[in-house]
């Protein structure tokens, strides 16, 4: 290494129990990868963090080593929360005060995946652009309204960065590479994961109604999207086939046709697929989930979360994991 390299940029990962180990993986290898570029210059130091010092165990069972507990950081460290299933559990009073403690001294600060659940815990997010996994997003959304929720593979904003998860945390490593060292370091780490088209922190997390190959025509697509967007009050069949300037009978064939269903049938399964992920992500009660996905009635809620799921909504409350609590430690 030249005598002239600059130091290298350090990062802490601080791992919670039940996190993702895809994503914290393809986040280290972006760091390790640089480190192995043909110029011979370190690029990244790390170290591994939990609130013990203890191994922490990721979701699919493999206990992971760290180095060290929740010790103080150095003001030009990157601080990273990698999280997963139960992050409420996992995001501690203890944890919370420490992270408040590191973060006031200006370094910069992100998470992946479930982790943007625990920096809101903390107070580290309000106001800012967030993402996190997509199927964590409506309980988080829910729980969370001060902050900006974004369906982007990663997103920047200010100090702050926060990831999908997963394959996404490659994605936004190799932005933060490019930052710190250009593109053409951020181009050879790509090429040595075989990563041959990164994306950028606007891409989406899931494949757009537009790219579904079951569904090809506009006028459906239009309905899908106001559908989505109306999952807390919903619109009747005939007040969605005015907006997209259909019959509703011309409406009713386009679901038939392409999607096998009914428009009803269709906006139902959205509404109670929303349901099912608050009452296993939250700690909401029956009845506020029941409005948050536009039921009127609590009965005809529950005959067709049974109808859905085999069992009532309460089964489900009491039985699943919270994920997100409104309980700040």
């Amino acid at each position: 290494m030249s005598d002239t390299a600059p130091p290298p940029k350090a990062y802490a990962f601080v791992l919670l129990p039940g996190f993702s180990p895809l994503g914290f993986s393809c986040a280290l290898d972006a760091l390790s990868l640089a480190n192995h570029h043909p110029s011979g210059q370190v690029f990244y130091t790390w170290r591994l963090l939990s609130e013990t010092g203890a191994p922490v165990q990721s979701y699919n069972g493999v206990r992971f080593d760290v180095d060290d507990g929740l010790v103080e950081l150095g003001r030009h460290e990157t601080l990273i929360v990698c999280a997963g299933e139960n992050a409420g559990d996992g995001s501690t009073k203890k944890l919370l005060n420490w992270l408040r403690r590191e973060v006031r001294k200006g370094m910069d600060y992100g998470a992946l995946s479930s982790g943007t659940y625990t920096l809101a815990l903390a107070g580290l997010i309000g106001g800012k652009q967030v993402t996190t996994h997509w199927e964590y997003k409506t309980a988080l959304a829910e729980m969370l309204p001060d902050v900006i929720m974004q369906d982007t593979i990663f997103s920047v904003d200010g100090r702050v960065f926060t990831s999908a998860g997963g394959a996404a945390s490659m994605d936004m490593m190799l932005h933060r590479v490019q930052a710190d060292y250009g593109v053409e370091i951020a181009t050879w780490v790509a090429d040595q994961m075989v990563y041959t088209v990164p994306r950028a922190h606007s891409h989406g997390q899931r494949m757009s109604l537009q790219s579904r190959p079951e569904v090809r025509n506009s006028k459906l697509l239009m309905a899908m999207q106001i559908m989505e967007n109306n999952l807390e009050d919903p619109l009747r069949p005939d007040e969605i086939a005015e907006v997209v300037k259909l019959s509703t009978r011309q409406l009713e064939r386009l679901f038939a046709k392409y999607l096998t269903t009914s428009p009803k049938r269709y906006y139902l399964h959205l509404r109670l697929d929303k349901a099912r992920n608050l009452l296993r992500q939250t700690d909401l009660s029956v009845t506020d989930v029941c409005v948050a996905c536009g039921f009127r009635s609590l009965s005809h809620f529950s005959k067709s979360y049974r109808a859905a799921y085999g069992n009532p909504p309460g089964m489900e409350a009491s039985d699943g994991k919270v994920l997100w609590s409104g309980k700040n430690p």
